[in-house]
């Protein structure tokens, strides 16, 4: 890996793109005429972007740990090989691993960064470590592209390198930032069958044409590549979640009970922030076969309310 002064040397953009030690993780800092945004290498961890004129755009609770090996609490880590707890699969019997994978917790090679026109591109790589090897995963290669301007654009692609099949869990755990979450309303998810983790996971269907939270809410929809719309009268803004390749969106916030027991969460983060996770998960897992890849996708945009 790259020390922060080969980092400077090789891929900083005056005025633009910078890289420093922020309480021991490198981190890339970005100020464009676009936007503002900042990526950690760990977890090529986007912690944070705001567009011009616009609030943030991500929540990061102000108890993330900025630790070697811990993961960042808000923004946008990255979930792979398995989302949630390891589970078995036909292709392995082992369910140890850190929850969500390794990969939010590893550090992540930078290969490329320009600036075209407004937007920067930073593209990011993962390859088995030492600690992949150890549960198991030594033959894949992951590319992660980001387009950092007045919209977000994130492009995943995992590649099986091995002889055998590859079970892949993968999202884009997104923490978006509201006024007051029991005030936001998401719509695109009506009709969607999704598993629900509060009760069990039992299956449901959602028949509202809205979608408003008034408790914990943990909800896996299934077979859904509709677009998510969140409408925030508090910050008088629409963002819009579209993406390709997903076959799973995720809603979560841990409301006040739950957050309480979070120790890298404020008491009041809940609050501030609703998960809507582009995702392949559960019975939407992706099983690569030899040689193959697979693309992942997820674009956000911000207007104004009218």
């Amino acid at each position: 890996m790259h020390t922060t002064d080969e980092l400077n040397e090789r891929f900083a953009i005056p005025g633009v793109v910078s890289f420093d030690d922020d309480t021991g993780l490198t981190r890339a800092r970005v100020t464009t005429s676009a936007c503002t945004a900042e990526i950690y290498l760990q977890g090529a961890h986007l912690a944070a972007w705001q567009p011009l004129q616009q609030q943030p755009v991500l929540f990061l609770s102000k108890r993330s740990f900025f630790r070697p090996g811990k993961a960042i609490h808000g923004g946008i880590p990255i979930i792979f090989p398995w989302f949630g707890a390891r589970a078995a699969t036909p292709e392995s019997p082992r369910t140890d691993g850190p929850s969500h994978g390794f990969a939010r917790i590893e550090p992540w090679q930078l290969d490329f960064a320009a600036l075209v026109g407004d937007d920067l591109h930073l593209s990011f790589s993962l390859a088995p470590t030492d600690l992949s090897r150890s549960l198991g995963f030594e033959a894949f290669r992951v590319a992660y592209q980001l387009t950092l301007g007045r919209a977000l654009h994130l492009r995943l692609t995992v590649a099986n390198d091995g002889d055998t099949p590859l079970h892949v869990g993968e999202a884009f755990h997104t923490y978006l930032h509201v006024g007051d979450v029991e005030r936001a309303r998401i719509q695109g998810l009506e009709g969607a069958e999704y598993l629900d983790k509060t009760e069990d996971f039992r299956r449901r269907r959602q028949v509202e044409p809205v979608l408003t939270l008034h408790g914990e809410t943990d909800r896996l929809y299934l077979d859904t590549a509709a677009p998510i719309t969140i409408e925030d009268p508090v910050l008088h803004r629409r963002m819009t979640v579209t993406k390709k390749n997903s076959n799973n969106t995720v809603v979560w916030n841990p409301w006040a009970t739950l957050a309480a027991s979070l120790s890298d969460m404020e008491p009041d983060g809940w609050r501030r922030m609703v998960c809507i996770e582009t995702a392949n998960a559960a019975a939407n897992a992706l099983v690569l076969r030899p040689r193959e890849a697979h693309v992942m996708e997820t674009t956000i945009a911000v207007e104004e309310l009218a």
